[in-house]
């Protein structure tokens, strides 16, 4: 889990990483405080995202899309309600997906977070908890475990997540969903 992944991380003697996996590193005590390590600005997590653009109706690739993309505002979403931007990233695995999702809700007009979530079954009591302590507002979710691929298949609204306002840029709000799932992760994992 979450726990065997960061200590794999850090065994290579990181000098510089990103602030959830060293807040996780020191509070489990897989680094301890005298060590040195220099926070990452958040965004540059994902400045080797592929990214592309589809069609929401037909899943027509529309196009792909540098990191640069990254800094147009999450409303982009709402300019072109056609399209649905799917990414994919080195770092996804840590928070046990492959990629995400970010599409606005025809009928709602609400910014939606679609994934894979690769966690056992066992542990749909703590992944419901989790979201009913941390989402807010009218909440938003599927999560429905699909026996053939093993997984969750897990749909919210990023408007339910604390901190997500629409301007926002695409990086941010990925920055966003990331420690959202991490925190999730974790928290899954202290209470099996």
């Amino acid at each position: 889990m979450l726990h065997t992944k960061i200590t794999n991380y850090f065994s290579d003697e990181k000098t510089a990483s990103f602030k959830e996996e060293i807040e996780y590193a020191r509070k489990h005590q897989i680094i301890d405080e005298t060590r040195t390590i220099m926070e990452i600005d958040p965004a540059a997590r994902f400045n080797d995202a592929y990214i592309e653009r589809s069609d929401k109706e037909t899943e027509e690739f529309l196009g792909e899309e540098s990191a640069g993309f990254l800094n147009q505002p999450i409303h982009y979403l709402k300019q072109y309600l056609n399209e649905f931007i799917y990414i994919e990233s080195d770092c996804f695995p840590m928070i046990h997906t492959e990629s995400i999702c970010l599409e606005v809700d025809d009928i709602f007009r609400t910014y939606e977070v679609m994934l894979g979530l690769k966690l056992q079954k066992k542990y749909e009591k703590g992944i419901k908890a989790y979201l009913e302590q941390e989402l807010i507002g009218e909440i938003k979710v599927s999560l429905l475990f699909n026996q053939t691929d093993g997984l969750w298949d897990f749909n919210f609204a990023l408007n339910n997540i604390k901190g997500f306002n629409e301007d926002l840029t695409i990086g941010e709000v990925l920055v966003l969903v990331y420690r959202f799932l991490f925190k999730l992760a974790e928290t899954v994992e202290e209470n099996k």
